[in-house]
């Protein structure tokens, strides 16, 4: 077969995206093909900046194309995250809306939640964080924001933007040492008014790291606006696993779909020896992924620099400053759920125009 545009375009027909299981034209990932001589040239448009298997990606394409007499494949890449299907008219400008919860408290629901929405930042894509912690918000100082009060403009509240985000928390309303004490009626209100009175903007991804539980909050949120997903965090004790189960089945029976389980203190290693230790035990939230049928979104080790970054007020320090092994298993995280992300939105977004020069 000639090196042509038409045959390099039934070439990339053959290459399957590893997580979406369909091939890049069908998914409208082919933006353009171009060959120059022996020289192949292609736009691939990925659903998200965050892709976890990127990589896996090019390799294909190449072996694809390069049997048909291309001496060099040229990619250049660009990323569009695509909108939940069930997401116009409601927020238009954020795509997708992926809660972070926890069936109990003290699992690190709000670092995994920060954790998400800084590694999607940094991934390349545009992200908010929405605390809605009414009782114990603790984003604000996880973010060093925790004395910033939010503006007023054309009606709408601005969220605080900080380190590539847009944040909105209860914590910007109140002292730092005051306990709100509300029934569930202001709790409800107050989400509300996070959804419908803060300018967001243009957002691929809207975090929402929820209170432990299975109370109000998750449940004013699955009335009022259609979710992308959740995220249930736990730690691998067999108790903190029983709570996590019991809020997956909260989300499955207010019909929010569970893109993943996240293990957090998964493990310990040591610093100085690199062996690791699982005070907690371990693996318990594969399995229990397995058992219910949902992806598992990785593991996050018990990490001194997490603990600091937190306390700090300095995220970055997550992906600039801890140990390599670290941050490779927060990235993967990350990536995996991007990519749970894209798998839910498949098919759904309008087709992407494909130019062949």
């Amino acid at each position: 077969m000639p090196l042509t545009n038409e045959s390099v375009l039934a070439a990339l027909r053959g290459v399957m995206d590893p997580e979406l299981h369909k091939d890049l034209v069908s998914l409208n990932m082919v933006k353009h093909v171009e060959v120059s001589g022996d020289v192949v040239q292609l736009g691939i448009e990925l659903t998200t900046p965050a892709c976890p298997l990127k990589d896996q990606i090019q390799k294909d394409i190449e072996k694809a194309i390069l049997p048909l007499g291309a001496s060099d494949v040229r990619i250049e890449w660009s990323a569009q995250v695509r909108a939940a299907p069930n997401r116009a008219g409601q927020l238009p400008g954020v795509k997708n809306i992926i809660a972070v919860g926890a069936g109990k408290g003290g699992v690190g629901k709000s670092t995994i939640a920060v954790l998400a929405a800084m590694g999607l930042t940094r991934e390349g894509a545009r992200v908010g964080l929405m605390d809605a912690d009414i009782y114990g918000p603790s984003i604000p100082k996880m973010l060093g924001i925790e004395f910033e009060k939010p503006r007023v403009r054309n009606e709408k509240i601005l969220p605080i933007e900080t380190h590539g985000l847009r944040v909105m928390s209860m914590g910007f309303m109140v002292e730092p040492e005051r306990a709100v004490i509300w029934r569930g009626p202001m709790v409800h209100g107050v989400i509300r008014q996070f959804l419908e009175q803060v300018d967001w903007g243009e957002l691929d991804y809207l975090i929402i790291d929820l209170p432990p539980g299975t109370g109000d909050v998750p449940l004013t949120l699955s009335q009022s606006i259609p979710m992308t997903g959740a995220v249930v965090v736990c730690t691998p004790q067999e108790v903190a696993l029983l709570d996590a189960i019991k809020a997956l089945r909260m989300y499955q029976q207010l019909n929010v779909e569970i893109l993943g389980i996240v293990e957090n203190m998964s493990y310990f290693r040591a610093p100085d020896t690199g062996k690791e230790y699982d005070l907690f035990g371990r693996g318990g939230a594969r399995k229990a992924a397995e058992r219910v049928g949902v992806s598992f979104l990785g593991e996050i080790p018990i990490n001194v620099g997490i603990r600091t970054s937190g306390d700090a007020g300095t995220p970055a320090d997550c992906f600039e400053k801890t140990d390599e092994a670290t941050r490779d298993a927060i990235l993967a995280f990350v990536r995996r759920l991007a990519g749970q992300v894209s798998i839910k939105n498949l098919g759904q977004s309008p087709p992407l125009e494909l130019r062949i020069t």
